[in-house]
């Protein structure tokens, strides 16, 4: 990443995104507190493991979200970029607040639907969160990190990480609240993969452009990211079917918090440009993983 770099201020309070940000820290928000603090039941990631620690230590759990997401909020300040991080600052500062200030009357019934209910909404703040470039949990910046050094996917360093806290809380709560909480987290994750229009690890963008030399510049120079180049034409509209152009098409892989950025920058720069993204499950070989600019 670039020294730089500047934050897009604009994008950042974009309309869009401050409501997206906004809803999703909500539905956190009333997940936590209506559903899933008064049952001890976790969700994955950092918020579960301030959920055992507010338990076991008797510390504030707002508190707790808001230090223990910080050193992640770095190194998504080191990888992704300065806006992402301090998106990400923004919204989890808004869910500290929310977490001590809002007050939420407990939902009391039966503990399947408190379980699947609490996931819902806690999948749904994820979802939009990512849907408005941020997130509110650090253990996905994490987790691509040590993927990095590891070797291991992303989804198995997940996957590792939170058995270990359902085995925490099996032991610190009881056997039943966790298996409820393997419930809340499954549903928590099918949601906002869901609600984040399916977004993968790992996305393919193709984009056929008639400024693809620029689009090029864009990808590489600016995003840091490799790109693979196919000859092809452009045209053959149904009311113009003779009329055609040669033209380069521009395949990169990007990860699901880069893609929304590089597609804004690429429309900014050919409003027409035609990109369509393609979920993958895995990558191998060739140049995926770089420090990015944005």
């Amino acid at each position: 990443m670039s020294h730089t770099e500047t934050i897009d201020w604009k994008r950042l309070f974009s309309l869009h995104n401050v409501l997206f940000t906004i809803v999703g820290v909500g539905c956190a928000v009333f997940a936590l507190k209506a559903f899933m603090l008064p049952n001890k039941f976790i969700d994955g990631g950092v918020t579960g493991v301030a959920i055992v620690l507010a338990r076991s230590l008797h510390i504030d759990f707002s508190l707790l979200i808001f230090f223990l997401n910080i050193p992640f909020v770095y190194i998504g300040f080191k990888k992704i970029g300065k806006t992402f991080a301090v998106h990400t600052l923004i919204a989890i500062t808004l869910l500290s607040l929310g977490l001590h200030f809002i007050p939420v009357i407990p939902i009391e019934a039966d503990k399947i639907l408190i379980a699947l209910f609490g996931g819902f909404f806690i999948g749904l703040g994820i979802g939009l969160s990512i849907k408005s470039g941020c997130v509110l949990d650090g253990l996905e910046v994490i987790a691509s990190y040590t993927n990095k050094k590891s070797g291991f996917t992303t989804s198995e360093i997940v996957l590792f990480f939170n058995v270990l806290l359902i085995l925490a809380v099996a032991y610190i709560f009881s056997k039943e609240a966790a298996m409820y909480s393997i419930l809340t987290y499954v549903t928590a994750m099918k949601i906002s993969d869901y609600v984040a229009d399916g977004f993968e690890e790992y996305t393919a963008l193709t984009v056929i452009s008639g400024k693809h030399d620029a689009i090029k510049s864009i990808i590489v120079k600016d995003f840091n990211k490799a790109i693979s180049v196919f000859k092809g034409e452009r045209g053959y509209l149904p009311n113009s079917f003779e009329v055609k152009h040669e033209v380069d098409i521009i395949m990169t892989i990007v990860t699901r918090l880069e893609v929304h950025r590089l597609k804004m920058a690429i429309l900014q720069e050919d409003p027409q440009a035609f990109l369509y993204v393609q979920s993958i499950k895995e990558v191998k070989g060739g140049v995926v993983k770089r420090k990015v600019e944005h």
